[in-house]
């Protein structure tokens, strides 16, 4: 298999050139132009950031974006599609507020934002794949239908996937609430009943009653859990935990499976950009985020996902780790960064999965612009 190409900007700047312009010379880079085809509508499917996080990207780097799109005569949109879990953006219109509330406001961004699922998540397309594990996917209405799908990814840490990048923003993120729920259906957080203090919290926040307090412990009833895991965070004594077994390679399998859902049928249509700027151990989809792991890094661009996340998690790990970070173990330069944070996750099971069913390469070639 061919090197596919990679393209790297890093963050220096100066009075001949700041970032923002370096944002449109790396979209250049990988032929946009051939890309976005004048009146194409364009899904920029990004990830809004829930309530209380701060380390998704920027919106004034996403108005450079758009920009550039519209100047080549697409209709770009802002995307994402619902949670699974009772947050800021369970259904469009938290979602939507959500959003606005972190700056990305029409006014700021230039483009709409709409919800790819519907209002509360029952918008889908099934796209027909015949994966090993995934034989019919439930893409987001507005995502499936789009002309091009420009993904635009924060590279962080994961808990269930070890990182995520341009695969989960497109497997999980272009998933409608059915499709995330199919992903999520073998994983069941556990209880660990001595440090459970029946305080109450996780069931109180459970969106499905899946969790109830019996005899002074916290009891989750697998049949109505989903999987999402809120609980895990909820609990503040650090009682629920991930049900670490062979599952857990099984939903990275279907991250995998549902992108390659979301980029049927748009051949030659569609690029990535992952910023690898705030890394931090976990992803978005949490009310907060804690101190990034690794220095800023960069802004990578390609046409192929695989190599991109590969390219992107080599880079993370080829850092030195900060201190005062999550990041304990695994700091020195060239160590598993993400293993250092989840040392039961082999977060090559997503990249490897991708690779064999045709996704992308592995192998590439770094390009510095």
């Amino acid at each position: 298999m061919e090197q596919a190409k990679v393209y790297f900007a890093d963050l220096r700047a100066s009075v001949k050139e700041n970032l923002l312009a370096k944002i449109v010379r790396l979209l250049d880079s990988i032929d946009l132009q051939s890309i976005v085809l004048p009146r194409s509508l364009v899904a920029v499917k990004l990830h809004f950031g829930e309530k209380g996080n701060t380390a998704f990207i920027r919106p004034n780097f996403i108005r450079v974006i758009v920009d550039r799109i519209r100047s080549l005569g697409g209709h770009p949109f802002l995307t994402d599609a619902n949670t699974l879990y009772v947050g800021s953006r369970a259904d469009s219109v938290s979602h939507l507020t959500t959003a606005i509330e972190n700056g990305f406001a029409y006014a700021v961004v230039n483009a709409p934002l709409i919800i790819a699922d519907g209002l509360r998540g029952g918008s889908y397309k099934p796209v027909t794949i015949n994966g090993e594990v995934i034989k019919v996917a439930y893409i987001g209405s507005e995502i499936a239908e789009a002309d091009v799908l420009l993904g635009v990814a924060h590279f962080k840490g994961h808990g269930l996937s070890g990182f995520g990048g341009a695969i989960k923003n497109l497997g999980m993120g272009c998933g409608s609430r059915r499709g995330k729920l199919v992903q999520h259906s073998d994983l069941s957080p556990k209880i660990q009943r001595k440090k459970c203090i029946a305080c109450g919290n996780c069931a109180e926040h459970c969106s499905q009653k899946a969790i109830s307090v019996r005899e002074k412990k916290a009891v989750i009833d697998p049949k109505k859990c989903i999987g999402c895991g809120e609980c895990i965070l909820i609990c503040s004594n650090q009682a629920i935990d991930v049900n670490w077994n062979a599952d857990a390679v099984l939903f990275q399998r279907k991250i995998a499976e549902y992108a390659h859902a979301a980029l049927k049928n748009k051949q030659g249509r569609v690029a990535f950009l992952n910023f690898l700027t705030d890394i931090s151990p976990e992803c978005d989809c949490y009310g907060h985020n804690d101190a990034p792991i690794v220095p800023d890094i960069g802004i990578l661009a390609s046409t192929d996902p695989v190599a991109i996340d590969q390219a992107s998690v080599d880079m993370v790990n080829r850092q030195s780790g900060l201190e005062n970070t999550s990041l304990t173990q695994n700091r020195a330069s060239g160590e598993d960064k993400f293993g250092g944070i989840y040392p039961r996750v082999d977060w090559k099971v997503q990249l490897e999965h991708a690779e064999k069913i045709g996704m992308g390469s592995r192998k590439y070639e770094v390009i510095r612009i």
